[in-house]
């Protein structure tokens, strides 16, 4: 989605009034320039996790660096940068084996994911979990085509604002953490690539997330927001790289809002009363923990007067979008296994317990 490459000013960090004369528009971030902004915020992040990752360069790879038994599934993931901490935040023990970022907004290349598996496959093959956009799809098929050892795909597809069979079918939102750690966990454990990716897949079809935009986001080679809305506008269903949502509609209350999300994802999994349940609520980047609680308060609410157990929960941001202002709700329905897999030992960055 980046619209086209800007060299800003530099190497020092670039000022409000100098981007202002380059690109026509004000905008205030801490960079040097476009070119430099992903390397420079992947060294920072390696050194920061030195214990649980490693960073090459080029081609642009996150692996983790504790030891793996051999025979264990490498998974990999990626994606365009700017939703961080998805994908490098969840690479280590319990989840990713290495995450792939491309430019902002953008696929990674064909060559990263094959340089991350050959670093990481250990002989037990590589399972891609790959988020449902034309590019990500694409390109790891490509990479998939090129690998010579055993390989499967997880397609991720929770985003249910758009009808399943529009276009390239639903999106892969932030549902991805679920599947990831879910799967990471069970890779851990030594199950085989078919158990896998069928585990994989199963949790993909008990997920579903909406989302929803109260600001647009600022992609930096732009240099302006992504898309205009009123003050006293929202995008409901909201892609996380500011793709159309279900309708645009006038702001609301947080009770309001949260129904609208909460009835759209209910209408599609139809839980029985009693299920167990995962409720994740996912800043976009640029929304308070203090509202983000608020509206898991209100999911909450929601399936509990539904007869819907909720027995996990996830709270804050995790599959952001650069700095917009906004959140998604993700619910998804457990079993015995899954439970016991997201209840596992993690350590990445972002997500951490029981070690």
């Amino acid at each position: 989605m980046v619209c086209f490459q800007a060299r800003y000013p530099g190497p020092r960090a670039a000022s409000v009034n100098e981007l202002s004369n380059v690109l026509g528009n004000p905008m205030k971030k801490f960079i040097n320039t476009v070119e430099s902004l992903l390397d420079e915020s992947g060294r920072g992040f390696a050194l920061a996790h030195a214990d649980i990752v490693r960073f090459n360069p080029e081609p642009r790879y996150m692996a983790r660096i504790a030891p793996r038994v051999p025979g264990k599934v490498a998974l990999i993931s990626g994606g365009g940068s700017g939703h961080e901490p998805l994908h490098t935040g969840f690479v280590g023990l319990g989840m990713l084996d290495a995450a792939c970022p491309g430019q902002v907004f953008t696929s990674p290349t064909p060559d990263q994911m094959l340089a991350a598996a050959e670093a990481t496959e250990n002989g037990g093959g590589v399972l891609f979990i790959v988020k449902n956009y034309a590019g990500d799809v694409m390109n790891f098929e490509i990479a998939a085509e090129m690998l010579d050892c055993p390989h499967e795909t997880v397609l991720v597809h929770d985003d249910v604002s758009i009808p399943e069979h529009q276009g390239m079918g639903r999106r892969g939102v932030a549902g991805t953490t679920i599947v990831e750690k879910i799967v990471g966990a069970a890779a851990e454990t030594g199950m085989d690539l078919a158990r896998c990716k069928a585990l994989g897949e199963r949790v993909v079809r008990a997920t579903a997330s909406m989302g929803v935009a109260l600001t647009s986001c600022t992609v930096p080679a732009l240099g302006k927001p992504t898309f205009e809305i009123a003050d006293n506008e929202m995008e409901m269903g909201v892609g996380i790289h500011g793709e159309k949502g279900r309708e645009r509609m006038a702001l609301a209350s947080a009770s309001e809002i949260v129904e609208h999300l909460t009835q759209a994802i209910d209408g599609e999994l139809k839980p029985a009363k009693g299920q167990p349940a995962l409720l994740h609520v996912n800043g976009f980047g640029a929304t308070p923990l203090m509202e983000l609680y608020l509206v898991y308060d209100l999911a909450r609410q929601f399936w509990d007067q539904r007869g819907v157990s909720i027995v996990r929960s996830l709270v804050g941001n995790f599959t952001t979008s650069l700095d917009m202002a906004g959140c998604s709700v993700t619910l998804t329905l457990l079993d015995e296994e899954m439970i016991r897999l997201w209840d596992a030992p993690v350590h990445t960055a972002a997500l951490r317990w029981g070690c």
